[in-house]
């Protein structure tokens, strides 16, 4: 399906990037596999991740290059892009997975957590993003791909600034698909279930923190790649949220009015608790969590 194509995944010197990058060598992209061989929190550098991939799809019969530029940098950004045109001469897809945790309950976050996560999750697929956009408007065609969360979307213990900048994502997604649609660009998420370094590194303290992390065990990082091969492909699909969990594809619902209640003469505050919230609070959303919302066992 990519035959012919040139793709930037980040993040791909293992888990769902490693898969997604050999994924998409196979389906017959030249792959640039970026990837800064920085532990889970984001700390050191190592060029042997990603220089591990490219000689596995090269021993494959693939093509591919490595890139152990960072993303959280606009100007290492650009160089990512840059590889790939200069390599492959041009660029058709973007993948945007490069990721970090430091999780830590809200009240007890750091300014310097916070911002390590956002830098890396949202302002690296802003950055990245941005820099292969001319070439894509200039050529009339692209496609990205960005990894959401449920942690955003639905919510988690202990992920505040992981899950800011997941939801975050999902915003820049949307924007982009409406404002490079004249040029034939596509920008779609996934939120993906599956077991990997990274989520390796969620706290197993309680039983059922533990229980959680069994189920996640049994989700293969390679069920994720063929959406994201799929939305990389000549299709017309953009704009959506999708999340994969084992053999499981979920179209994911976006934000839109629930319900609403009118008062002629306007508000005030005494009225909103008399009438606007008890004629809501049917819609009202609970503390849910995203194990809570997807409670069933993988299929």
């Amino acid at each position: 399906m990519l035959n012919g194509k040139a793709v930037v995944v980040t993040g791909a010197g293992g888990g769902i990037g490693r898969d997604f990058a050999l994924a998409m060598a196979k389906a017959g992209a030249s792959v640039v596999v970026n990837d800064i061989g920085a532990s889970v929190h984001g700390e050191g550098k190592d060029t042997g991740p990603a220089q591990k991939v490219v000689d596995e799809i090269k021993a494959a019969g693939g093509k591919a290059v490595a890139s152990t530029d960072s993303v959280a940098d606009p100007q290492s950004a650009q160089r990512i892009i840059d590889c790939c045109v200069d390599s492959f001469g041009k660029i058709d897809g973007v993948v945007n997975n490069a990721g970090i945790l430091r999780d830590r309950f809200f009240f007890n976050m750091s300014i310097d957590e916070w911002k390590a996560v956002i830098d890396v999750h949202l302002n690296g697929s802003f950055y990245v993003a941005r820099a292969a956009a001319p070439h894509f408007k200039n050529q009339n065609s692209g496609a990205y791909v960005h990894m959401t969360s449920t942690s955003g979307l639905v919510g988690n213990l202990g992920q505040a600034n992981y899950s800011a900048a997941k939801l975050g994502i999902v915003g820049l997604s949307k924007s982009i698909a409406l404002d490079m649609a004249r040029y034939k660009v596509r920008s779609n998420c996934i939120a993906p279930f599956a077991w990997s370094r990274m989520i390796g590194s969620i706290p197993t303290e309680t039983d059922d923190q533990k229980a959680r992390v069994e189920k996640l065990k049994s989700m293969e990082t390679a069920k994720i790649a063929p959406l994201a091969v799929f939305l990389l492909s000549d299709t017309d699909v953009t704009g959506q949220l999708f999340a994969v969990r084992a053999n499981e594809i979920f179209l994911m619902s976006q934000n839109r009015p629930l319900r609403s209640v009118h008062r002629a003469e306007g508000w005030t505050p005494e009225t909103v608790a008399s009438h606007a919230v008890p004629a809501l609070r049917a819609g009202f959303y609970t503390l849910d969590r995203s194990q809570d919302v997807f409670s069933w066992d993988p299929v």
